[in-house]
Order: C-alpha cells, then structure tokens, then sequence
C-alpha cells in the first residue's frame, strides 16, 4: 500500500510541474507576436502566440471607397493567416510540454 501511495504523489508532482510549464507557456506564447499579410502586404494582420488579434495594418493604396469588398476580403484573408500560424506555433509549443498528447485541464 505504501508504494502506491508514493506512486500517487509523484504522479500528481508531474501532473502539477506539467501544469506549471503550461501556464509559462501560455505567458511566453502571449508575449510573441505572429503576422498575416494579403495583398502583396498591402494588409497585415498581428496576432499574439494566444490566437489573439493585437492589430491590423492597411496600406492607403489597399483602400477604394468603390471597392470595399476587396478591402474586407484582404483583412479576412491576413487574420486568418496570422491566426493559422499562431495556433501552429502555440501546437509546437504545448506539445513541447505535453508530450504530443492531449490533456483536458491544462488551459488548452
């Protein structure tokens, strides 16, 4: 019995030094910043390592009050770039931590 409990503390250290390098990722993510452009970077879009937009940037010349679609469809396209290589460096980055596997309750 003994044993088994030494097995279950040590199981919840790991379990906790797990869950502590995770938050220390999430504040290292939060604190890169990811890009997105459109247009030939006529559009940029920023985005923090949390999937979080921070800001977008257009060009003078990207904008055509005739042509406003055009505009919206630059806008989309940079965020959701910007978007897509966050969540592919935040993936990188926890599954430095996990492991690769996928564990409920650790902020992601």
């Amino acid at each position: 019995m003994a044993s088994g409990f030494g097995d279950m503390q040590s199981l919840l250290k790991q379990a906790q030094d797990m869950q502590r390098r995770m938050q220390d990722t999430v504040r290292s993510l939060s604190e890169r910043t990811l890009e997105g452009s459109s247009g030939g970077g006529v559009v940029m879009a920023y985005v923090n390592g949390n999937q979080e937009l921070q800001s977008v940037k257009i060009d003078k010349a990207a904008v055509d009050p005739d042509d406003v679609e055009t505009l919206e469809d630059l806008v989309t396209t940079a965020v959701r770039q910007a978007l897509a290589a966050a969540k592919e460096l935040r993936d990188s980055e926890t599954s430095k931590v996990t492991g690769g596997m996928n564990l409920p309750g650790l902020g992601f």
